[in-house]
């Protein structure tokens, strides 16, 4: 029979460190990936004795709040919801100001227990929670306790202006990068591509992106293809390799639209002039990859009163920013034609061959040019396609995804092959955010594809017809010949047929 342990009186002496910042200068601060009850609150340890869970004062386990007392904590504010207990206890804690080492095992065991009750310890901490918009917005509107306790919100900027004093910071961090992950460290001309991959980010040449995980990924990238070409440094063709593999793994469905472009499954023109029809520009989203391609939008006109029909309204496939692009489009057709006369107009306008639904206001500039060419007769240089949004008073408006529209034409015009004659149309405001490739930017060069930045409708359609638009004059008259007087006249046509029908 085993003999009962023997009290050591001098038991009941021994210390327990909870917790020791000696060695800190400066107050604490805690950070975690362990996001479970005891290792935030603390612990409190058992060992079994015959068939007795036994505890004592040396068995209590400190929590990350305990170490970062006096101090800082940083939690992911994801990780922390995920466990509600652990948020409302946080919650508790920073209230009461008190933190407590509650025994959890109390509840769950059936066998006896022998536990101690720790005397709260007083709290005195900043916790700062790292989370995104959507979470801080969603605990603004339904915890009114969440208000009360972390009053002050900071937001981390997802780019820094291109200075040569933040080139150098990303210099150093990717420097810092590769000693840590042991990778080939770049030379000057593979450094200078990752700037402009991270300005591309930033989708501006005036900014660079502070996404440094992107930036990472490709820098570990480049790395792999220099190691596996025996390189002892990483130059630009390899960060460009990179780049390249980066869309090569996911353009499966970029492939299958050009595929069906090659095919004439899906009809875009890119050379000749056709009255009423232009060639758009849309960016398609897959999961983390974007790309553009052309889409073409037809125009139709006939007398009648019906204003311009959405075709893609009518049919529920158009987005609300759609349909106000649209609608704005009215209002710079009555401005610019219906001063002296009713506008006695019936106009069509239709996205071709596109069925899963059209949004965004950035084809509202085509759909004026395609329907000016329907109403003067006067054709549109299929070798063009064209972006950007308008106001009621003609003026060209920015829009996103810039490269991938203009990258996704180029690549259906080196397919049919370069004449000199192809490009595109977009905002002069987009110009900052131009980041192309450089074999488009060496075509450009070569003057065998071409980027117009423009401001108003009329400097669009004269690239696009080769016509003078027109301007009115004093007396209210455009040019005869021009693009406007063209237009103006089938209007003024179909409302003199329209008054006297009536």
């Amino acid at each position: 029979m085993q003999k009962p342990e023997l009290t050591k009186p001098w038991l009941n002496y021994r210390v327990n460190l909870f917790v020791d910042n000696s060695n800190l200068e400066g107050a604490p601060v805690i950070m975690d990936s362990n996001y479970t009850y005891s290792n935030i609150f603390g612990r409190l340890e058992y060992e079994n004795q015959f068939g007795t869970l036994k505890t004592d004062f040396t068995m209590l386990k400190p929590g990350l709040l305990h170490q970062a007392n006096g101090g800082y904590i940083i939690l992911q504010a994801k990780d922390l919801l995920q466990n509600q207990i652990c948020y409302d206890s946080l919650k508790k804690a920073l209230t009461v100001k008190e933190l407590n080492i509650e025994n959890g095992m109390e509840q769950r065991s059936s066998m006896v227990m022998i536990s101690l009750k720790p005397k709260p310890i007083p709290l005195d901490i900043k916790v700062i929670l790292i989370g995104d918009a959507n979470i801080y917005h969603t605990l603004l509107s339904f915890d009114s306790d969440f208000r009360k306790l972390f009053k002050i919100k900071v937001e981390f900027e997802d780019d820094a202006p291109k200075t040569l004093e933040n080139m150098n910071k990303l210099s150093k961090f990717v420097y810092s990068f590769c000693d840590k992950e042991g990778l080939l460290h770049l030379d000057k001309e593979a450094m200078a591509k990752v700037v402009e991959f991270a300005s591309k980010l930033a989708d501006d040449k005036q900014k660079l992106s502070t996404k440094f995980n992107d930036i990472g990924e490709i820098v570990g990238e480049a790395s792999t293809w220099a190691k596996l070409s025996k390189a002892k440094v990483v130059t630009k063709d390899y960060v460009q390799k990179a780049l390249d593999e980066r869309i090569e793994r996911v353009k499966k469905y970029d492939e299958r639209y050009v595929e069906m472009i090659e095919k004439n499954t899906l009809l875009i023109s890119t050379d000749g002039f056709e009255v009423g029809q232009i060639n758009g520009l849309t960016v398609m989203t897959i999961g983390d990859y974007s790309f553009g391609k052309p889409s073409k939008i037809t125009a139709n006109t006939y007398l009648g009163k019906n204003g311009i029909i959405n075709i893609e309204r009518e049919v529920e496939l158009s987005g609300s920013s759609h349909s106000k692009g649209v609608l704005i489009l009215t209002g710079y057709i009555g401005e610019m034609f219906a001063q002296e006369m009713p506008l006695s107009l019936t106009a069509s306008i239709c996205f071709e061959q596109l069925y899963g639904g059209v949004d965004g206001d950035s084809a509202s500039s085509t759909e004026a040019y395609a329907l000016l060419s329907s109403l003067s007769g006067i054709p549109i240089n299929q070798s063009i396609a064209v972006t950007g949004s308008i106001n009621q008073k003609g003026e060209i408006q920015p829009i996103g995804g810039v490269n991938e529209k203009i990258e996704g034409f180029y690549q259906i015009c080196k397919i049919r092959g370069l004449t000199g004659n192809h490009g595109v149309i977009i905002p002069k405001q987009n110009v900052r955010n131009l980041h192309l490739s450089d074999e488009i930017i060496s075509k450009v060069k070569e003057g065998k594809f071409h980027v117009y930045a423009i401001s108003t409708i009329e400097e669009g359609i004269e690239i696009l017809t080769g016509v003078p638009a027109g301007k009115k004059d004093k007396l209210g008259h455009f040019p005869a010949g021009t693009v406007n007087y063209l237009a103006y006249e089938k209007l003024k046509k179909y409302a003199k047929i329209s008054e006297k029908k009536s």
